[in-house]
């Protein structure tokens, strides 16, 4: 390694270097926290205005994360919120926390990565690490922002280090934050690799140091293959078992008293988030380079993305056996987030099942205590609602209740009493008291 690694690493352990996150998201805002925490100097960066004036005001917009962070971000000399590239050149460290979806036909979108290393590479000077957390497929470190860094002149490993070290964020899940995650980290050559691990161990409690930046980038997409390939599974199994008259999270809870060899998945009205429903799709394109086709990883994507419309004919279907047709029911839908205890609403099965239920002409309204309007998506058509107050009028008023996420802070017992029927995606109705409403799993 050379003067500028030995500095940097020597920098980086005192906790003497100014840290740059790119991209103050659900990803870089928690990086934010942990680096800020761990004693460095931070400056954020994020291309939304709004983002920024939030941060200097205090005022929260992950709500996940709370409202003592903002505050006590907006209080503080070390920490410079920006929009402005500029202060990113004072920077030792610079992380990318950008989003990388997929295209309309399921191809990856790099165009945040290469953007943000473009920008980067218009501030890049010698003695600096530049690490991606950005799910994508094996390669795009070295491919994508490799070259676009040393387009400056400056030579990766001697001038300049990169990585890669993948996010492992859990959004609303207790018990795990930033600096608690063990923490893969990947370089593009050994030094990159030192340096890097340096830059995370200052904030972050376990740091595992892995061979290349290809090796975390196939890491990070394995996770989130695993677990997509088996909540497909479950989800497979649940209209077999339904139409057999098993209940699927009977069989679950059931299998789960084995000690070894068995780890449950739960089923439900499709995939949400930024990583299950995305990032498998990753590997695929890049597979077929090498020419290999990925038939386990589509065929979980295709069972996956099609529960939404087995949802919505469950629904259907209960509403037949009450005498009532869909077209022109009342539904109300409890839960607009992907998933149970928080805001996020990235890529919810939420929108998908609105979507059919308008496209079946149903009317649609909606209760959920932490997304009071419903969110502008990507992929669909703006939806003019707002979160309704669940009370019991407003469930009496329901040809159907269709539970799509389970907050703890839905009253159960009170849909219980007063809804006529009530299709349930996530067995959130187990706990209930016998109830006068039809239940119907789904």
């Amino acid at each position: 390694m050379n003067e500028y690694a030995h500095t940097l690493i020597d920098k980086f352990s005192q906790r003497n270097a100014t840290i740059g996150v790119v991209g103050l998201g659900y990803v870089g805002l928690p990086l934010v926290r942990a680096m800020h925490a761990a004693g460095f100097r931070v400056v954020g960066f994020d291309i939304d205005p709004e983002k920024i004036e939030f941060l200097k005001a205090g005022t929260p917009y992950l709500k996940h994360l709370g409202a003592d962070l903002t505050q006590e971000l907006a209080a503080s000399d070390r920490f410079t919120p920006t929009s402005d590239p500029g202060p990113l050149a004072a920077c030792d460290g610079i992380v990318l926390c950008v989003p990388t979806p997929l295209g309309k036909h399921q191809d990856p979108d790099l165009s945040y990565v290469e953007k943000s290393t473009e920008m980067v590479a218009s501030i890049l000077r010698r003695g600096q690490i530049v690490s991606l957390e950005s799910t994508s497929y094996p390669g795009t470190t070295r491919e994508v922002c490799l070259p676009r860094l040393q387009s400056t002149g400056l030579v990766c490993g001697t001038d300049f280090f990169l990585a890669f070290s993948p996010e492992r964020e859990a959004p609303g899940m207790q018990g795990f934050e930033t600096r608690t995650i063990p923490r893969l980290v990947g370089g593009i050559d050994a030094a990159s690799t030192a340096v890097a691990s340096a830059l995370y161990s200052a904030a972050i409690e376990k740091v595992i140091s892995v061979e290349s930046a290809e090796v975390a980038e196939a890491a990070k997409l394995l996770e989130n293959i695993y677990r997509c390939v088996n909540i497909a599974l479950v989800n497979e199994l649940k209209p077999v078992f339904t139409d057999m008259g098993i209940d699927i999270w009977q069989v679950i809870r059931a299998a789960s008293t084995k000690p070894f060899g068995f780890q449950p998945f739960y089923p439900g009205p499709g995939l949400g988030g930024h990583c299950i429903p995305i990032d498998p799709f990753y590997l695929t394109y890049k597979a077929k380079e090498f020419g290999h086709s990925t038939r386990f990883i589509e065929l979980a994507g295709e069972i996956n993305h099609r529960m939404p419309r087995y949802v919505v004919d469950r629904l259907a279907e209960a509403l037949n056996e009450t005498g009532k047709a869909l077209k022109g029911a009342n539904i109300l839908i409890l839960g607009i987030a992907y998933k149970p205890d928080i805001d996020d609403i990235r890529e919810t099965p939420a929108a998908e099942i609105v979507k059919i239920l308008y496209e079946r002409h149903a009317a649609v309204s909606y209760h959920d205590p932490h997304v009071p309007r419903f969110p502008e998506m990507r992929r669909y058509a703006p939806v003019d609602l707002s979160s309704v107050s669940l009370t019991c009028e407003a469930i009496k008023a329901a040809d159907a209740v269709l539970i799509v996420t389970d907050h703890k802070l839905v009253d159960y017992s009170l849909v219980a009493r007063h809804a006529r029927l009530i299709v349930d995606t996530r067995d959130a109705m187990k706990n209930v008291p016998a109830s006068l409403a039809r239940i119907v799993k789904a």
